[in-house]
């Protein structure tokens, strides 16, 4: 075996296999893989092998689609036949909600290049000739999907990688890693070391034990799945012999299940409520081709649905039942990218169709490791998206519940309810009192919209204006008529303090720090290109000592690119507050008369001015006042010690009636962000856009001295920007406003997708945040936008249509 290697893949299933390929692909040759048994022996093997494109995550629908177009290569380059069956896949749908979903996939498939046709039922008969279209109102269909042979593909790509000058060592355990003052890895093997400079972890349902070496409770366990084949059904061996074309890939998704031929046969395979983790802490050090006991009780109802859809499954007898691992995250998306808090040390795990997606993950991720960075926003697939919160037993709850969900219909709304409530704020239980709905980010629980007394207060999620639409109205106006109360603890906070601090952060972000104490500034970190990685509200308490806040849904992220970035001399000190401090928003043009009633300090424009803060005490609790908001009103953000809390918010509740103060939720919140043309990181911002090109010049200074991405800034920009940010008026809406990834064109030309839209009460327009080509991003051109299978006018309006001149935030 080899002494030293520039990286060094972890893990011989398809994934692993596919990294290694696409390492040596993309041109490092000097990389090794290691597997403890031999290629495919622990989930691949046992794979069904379907290639579904269908997936609602823009970044994981690219990965897909990278997959798909990579297997059908693999042949005529390596001389390995894969097996690629590229029959179609389509998705059925027995009631309008399923309909939707369909076509606001539809919309991110457009945006994606991913071919996506509709189906009637009869032409659902057309295809699949055993498939009864009872119930039916519409289908889906890939006309590029199919199913490979998982086996051959890692064959295939293992001589591919083989060939281009990587090495496989079979029969090699790791036992562990160790990682030198210089940098390096020594990863240590029962056949010897090996240094290197990178490790990918791709170890499946190992890789917990994986991370566990390297000091990492990584988000991945294992569930059972189950799938069963049929003997020969006389139908099908006849359409064999009469030279039909294989029927599509058949899925049912209001019964949760796959289906699909196999040697004249069916393969079922139902994703069921009750399947239970497996490999907690990772399987036996022998277990190689592992499968579990069958157990077709779970699997009862599924099979029901599917003898109901197509009668000749119930006609054949059981061949063989497959009850294997499958590896799973708790939101059902794998881990793709670095490991937080490690230097060189790669994450490709927790894949649950890892066929799928292997050639498209080691794609991205080769991509990274040489490049730096991924050309594609990662966020959907990020590691660091999960926080320390993820612990095995959250992952138990989670993971189940993921699985079992294969299927739901995805509102964007959705809120599940398996490992919840976790994280809660003390004011949790008075926002409960006031009729909260909660949903969860990053763990934490957050008001997402109040029912007034006499509502039901649960959630009815829909592509379209659901129930809560008309209570999230109510609060976005009191907002702007009286004042709002909303709690933003979930939000991510930090202090960057130490002699260093200051030039630590002025080369991190592209705006000018703040040069005064008590004063905020907006500002981005970029990545090398001049995309936006990660917003940082950043406030200057005193010299060299920083308060930043961002995103609690990236805060694990965040601050691991501000722990990676910082000078390694101990000049700089990051200390994470996110647990330890609350944060209450009040907003709206009342705020200020209802801060004066229970705080002595002088909130007057004058002395406390927009983009400033300030220490107050607001009844008997200090707290530290910064005025800012994500709603476009006067108002600020009240951060305090988490002890405080609730004696902040009785005294704002008891002295709020007079002012008209009632609680708001994100919904609302997010409602009047879009009225600002407020962006948000993972929609209006993201790697895949540079800087200028999500229209942040007054955030972005060049000429400021270096900074991260400036150079690859400036590159971009002389090459030439391909999108334009803009705000969009949407004509005829009559329940539906646009959800994001909906296709933008200029007569039948894609010039464009929107990032999101809402609809702004204060307006009372239907709005959308959008990239588009920069030449037909003008004020006053008019275009057309699909939300959910119905086209509507759409007029770029100038940004900020609420307050465009920001009079009530410096009122």
């Amino acid at each position: 075996m080899k002494k030293q290697a520039r990286v060094v893949v972890v893990g011989g299933g398809v994934v692993g296999v596919a990294t290694l390929y696409q390492l040596a692909r993309q041109g490092w040759p000097d990389v090794v893989l290691l597997e403890r048994n031999e290629l495919t022996s622990g989930s691949t093997w046992h794979a069904a092998g379907l290639l579904p494109l269908f997936n609602m995550s823009y970044s994981v629908g690219q990965i897909h689609k990278h997959s798909v177009n990579l297997y059908q290569g693999l042949e005529a380059e390596t001389g390995q036949a894969v097996g690629f069956s590229q029959v179609s896949n389509i998705r059925l749908a027995m009631n309008s909600d399923r309909m939707d979903e369909y076509h606001q996939y539809a919309s991110v498939a457009e945006t994606i290049g991913v071919e996506v046709t509709f189906l009637s039922p009869e032409q659902v008969k057309e295809i699949w000739p055993l498939c009864s279209i009872d119930g039916l109102v519409g289908a889906i269909q890939h006309p590029g999907d199919g199913y490979i042979q998982p086996a051959d593909v890692t064959q295939a790509m293992a001589i591919g990688a083989r060939n281009l000058g990587a090495e496989i060592y079979r029969q090699t355990a790791v036992l562990g890693f160790l990682q030198k003052p210089n940098g390096e890895w020594l990863v240590q093997t029962d056949k010897g070391d090996i240094t290197c400079e990178h490790v990918v972890s791709a170890t499946g349902n190992y890789a917990r034990r994986t991370g566990a070496m390297v000091g990492l409770d990584l988000p991945v366990i294992p569930v059972e799945h189950q799938y069963i084949v049929t003997e020969p059904h006389p139908e099908i061996v006849k359409r064999r012999q009469a030279g039909l074309p294989e029927m599509g890939v058949l899925r049912e998704s209001d019964g949760s299940w796959y289906m699909r031929e196999e040697n004249g046969g069916l393969i079922l395979g139902p994703y069921e409520h009750g399947a239970p983790i497996c490999y907690p802490d990772g399987p036996a050090d022998g277990a190689e081709y592992e499968l579990f006991p069958e157990d077709l009780d779970r699997l009862g109802p599924h099979i029901e649905a599917a003898i109901a859809r197509v009668p000749a499954f119930g006609e054949v007898g059981v061949k063989q039942v497959y009850n294997g691992a499958i590896a799973y995250t708790p939101d059902g998306s794998p881990i793709i990218g670095p490991a937080w808090g490690l230097r060189n040390f790669w994450l490709n795990e927790g894949h649950s169709f890892g066929v799928t997606a292997a050639g498209g993950a080691g794609w991205q991720l080769a991509q990274w490791i040489i490049n730096g960075e991924p050309s594609i926003d990662m966020l959907g697939v990020e590691p660091r998206r999960f926080g320390d919160y993820a612990n095995a037993a959250y992952l138990k709850a989670k993971n189940e519940e993921a699985y079992a969900n294969v299927f739901v219909i995805h509102y964007p709304d959705e809120e599940r309810p398996a490992g919840r409530p976790l994280r809660q704020a003390p004011c949790y239980d008075r926002m409960k009192e006031l009729g909260a709905v909660f949903g969860q980010k990053s763990g934490w629980e957050r008001p997402n919209w109040f029912a007034p007394p006499g509502t039901p207060r649960e959630d009815d999620w829909s592509f379209r204006r659901s129930a809560w639409f008309e209570h999230v109205g109510n609060e976005c106006r009191n907002v702007a008529e009286n004042a709002g109360l909303l709690d933003m603890t979930a939000f991510a906070k930090c202090r960057v303090s130490g002699p260093g601090a200051t030039a630590f952060l002025d080369h991190l972000v592209a705006n000018r720090l703040p040069r005064k104490d008590g004063r905020i500034k907006l500002c981005h970190a970029l990545n090398g290109a001049g995309g936006v990685h990660s917003e940082f509200t950043i406030l200057r308490q005193s010299e060299n000592n920083f308060y930043l806040v961002s995103a609690g849904a990236y805060q694990r992220l965040d601050h691991d690119w501000l722990w990676r970035h910082m000078p390694t001399d101990g000049s700089v000190r990051m200390d994470d507050l996110s647990n330890t401090m609350g944060v209450l928003v009040v907003a709206g043009p009342k705020s200020r008369d209802l801060l004066a009633a229970v705080s002595d300090a002088n909130f007057a424009n004058q002395a406390f001015p927009w983009l400033s803060a300030q220490p107050v005490t607001i009844g008997q609790a200090p707290a530290l006042a910064i005025r800012v908001n994500y709603v476009g009103e006067l108002g600020w953000e009240l951060h305090h010690d988490l002890v405080y809390q609730n004696h902040i918010f009785d005294a704002l509740m008891a002295a709020g009636g007079e002012f008209g103060l009632q609680p708001f939720g994100i919904r609302a919140m997010d409602s009047l962000r879009y009225e600002k043309s407020y962006r948000m990181v993972g929609t209006e911002l993201s790697i895949e856009y540079a800087a200028l090109e999500s229209g942040l010049e007054r955030f972005v200074h060049p000429d400021k001295g270096d900074f991260i991405g400036r150079d690859g800034l400036l590159e971009w920009q002389r090459k030439g920007f391909a999108n334009s940010f803009v705000t969009l008026e949407v004509h005829g809406v009559t329940d539906a406003d646009a959800l994001g990834n909906n296709p933008i064109y200029q007569g039948n030309e894609l010039v464009g997708r929107a990032t999101g839209g809402n609809f702004g009460f204060r307006l009372n327009k239907s709005l959308a945040l959008a990239m588009l080509r920069p030449d037909v991003a003008a004020l006053g051109t008019e275009l057309r936008m699909n939300i959910l299978g119905t086209d509507h006018a759409v007029t770029v309006i100038p940004e900020s249509p609420y307050d465009p001149t920001n009079e009530r935030l410096r009122a």
